[in-house]
């Protein structure tokens, strides 16, 4: 039987430097670069959660050897479409959309049928939108008729380059057609609406034959195929997702100060700091580097009682689209109506997290307005919950999960939450830091 995480103190007064967990979206892509590389790559501080060690299991199958030693990894890649394996292989990605996306553009050229299966999470999210870029670049599919999980690819021999819109803001789509162009002859062109570019800066890194340009709404990427490149060092930094609940968990506690060591900001994942700092907040970065192409910085973060209403830009949405649970608590305590639009994206994710977050605002007692694609919050600066709130029947988001401990541990009452374990899928030292934060918790 699933055990029960049960709450009932409100908050500590702390002031500490803590280290997140490794960024998961770079973990993942690392390991399939890896894979392509020709030679011995080392990830250090790779993310140990259920989505990576699905990801090593996946590779493996492929006939890749990976090596862990603690934080570290080793990855013995074959060059491209080096993988080998039996006819007729199952991979499991279990609740990783990133992983399940992005190897789908690795197997365009998989002689053999194969089949990816996933959670009953990741089974409802969509895979048309990758589905039909990977038809036009040679790959064939058997897939049920709502274009999810589980489904077969075969690749081709003669894969084609392709001039792919990416209109989803999909860091997923875009990095899934660019895997498939490593494969493939030529130049593959992807016009793509702004999204996290970690593949991009992978791909510089790499002196894979990149080139962008980058316009206010969408970037234009030339990607040249078929080009061999070495295997490579990475370190990984901390998870700015995963950052998230613990700037907002000193951000609504009183007399608290926390500073996160070498956070990855790059741009593309900060914007709900933006968004925060509009709130009312106080968050700096400090001692900014740039590394792999990306920027690494500490965090620096205090309490603030004073928090100011937003109208969130959806321009900014793609860049804060796994935050945005976490923002809601932030906005349902800040003064005056806050609004959020065009999120029928958050919805596409691991749970209906719009409609959740709705009623999770609606357990504490504030008052929302919901659409199909936005949210009106309306705070309350003196929320201060006195009654006892149950959640359970939440797909097992791992960030609904998470969500819900910070507003347990920030605005009272006392909380049972069910399937505990799905913060393991992506954070699996969440409980134990906020522990070393001062926090005891119950568990049944």
């Amino acid at each position: 039987m699933t055990k029960k995480l049960f709450i009932n103190n409100k908050y500590n007064s702390f002031k500490k430097t803590i280290s997140v967990d490794g960024d998961k979206s770079i973990s993942i892509r690392a390991l399939l670069l890896g894979s392509q590389a020709y030679g011995k790559t080392f990830i250090e501080n790779i993310l140990l959660s259920e989505d990576i060690i699905n990801s090593i299991n996946c590779l493996k199958k492929l006939g890749i050897r990976i090596f862990l030693t603690k934080k570290n990894c080793f990855v013995y890649g074959k060059g491209l479409n080096g993988f080998k394996y039996k006819k007729n292989i199952t991979l499991d990605a279990g609740n990783s959309g990133t992983f399940a996306r992005l190897i789908l553009g690795l197997l365009v050229k998989s002689p053999y049928y194969i089949k990816l299966i996933g959670d009953k999470s990741l089974s409802r999210r969509d895979f048309e939108r990758v589905i039909s870029p990977l038809q036009k670049v040679g790959a064939h599919f058997k897939v049920n008729n709502k274009k999810t999980l589980p489904l077969k690819i075969i690749g081709s021999n003669f894969t084609n380059p392709v001039l792919y819109f990416e209109n989803k803001g999909s860091a997923q789509c875009k990095s899934a057609v660019m895997f498939a162009a490593l494969n493939s002859p030529g130049e593959t062109v992807i016009k793509a609406k702004k999204s996290r570019d970690h593949t991009e800066n992978f791909f510089k890194h790499l002196g894979i034959p990149i080139i962008i340009k980058k316009n206010k709404t969408n970037d234009e990427i030339k990607v040249k195929g078929q080009k061999l490149f070495k295997s490579f060092k990475y370190k990984v930094p901390s998870d700015p997702s995963s950052c998230a609940f613990f700037i907002v968990l000193t951000i609504l506690s009183k007399n608290c100060e926390l500073k996160i060591k070498n956070v990855n900001v790059n741009p593309s994942r900060i914007g709900y700091i933006r968004i925060l700092n509009k709130m009312g907040a106080k968050i700096k970065m400090i001692n900014i580097k740039k590394r792999y192409g990306e920027n690494h910085a500490d965090i620096f973060v205090k309490s603030q009682p004073i928090l100011r209403r937003i109208s969130c830009p959806p321009s900014l949405n793609s860049n804060l689209i796994d935050e945005f649970l976490i923002i809601f608590l932030v906005a349902a305590k800040a003064n005056g109506v806050s609004s959020f639009s065009n999120l029928e994206e958050l919805n596409k994710k691991e749970s209906p997290r719009l409609k959740l977050g709705s009623k999770l605002l609606n357990q504490l007692g504030i008052r929302t307005k919901l659409t199909k694609n936005s949210i009106k919050i309306f705070g309350n600066p003196a929320i201060n919950v006195r009654k006892t709130i149950s959640i359970k029947n939440y797909y097992k988001d791992h960030r609904i999960f998470m969500t819900s401990v910070i507003a347990a541990l920030t605005f009272g009452g006392k909380w049972k939450v069910d399937d505990i374990d799905s913060y393991k899928s992506s954070f699996p030292s969440f409980l134990k830091i906020l522990k070393k934060l001062g926090y005891e918790f119950k568990f049944v």
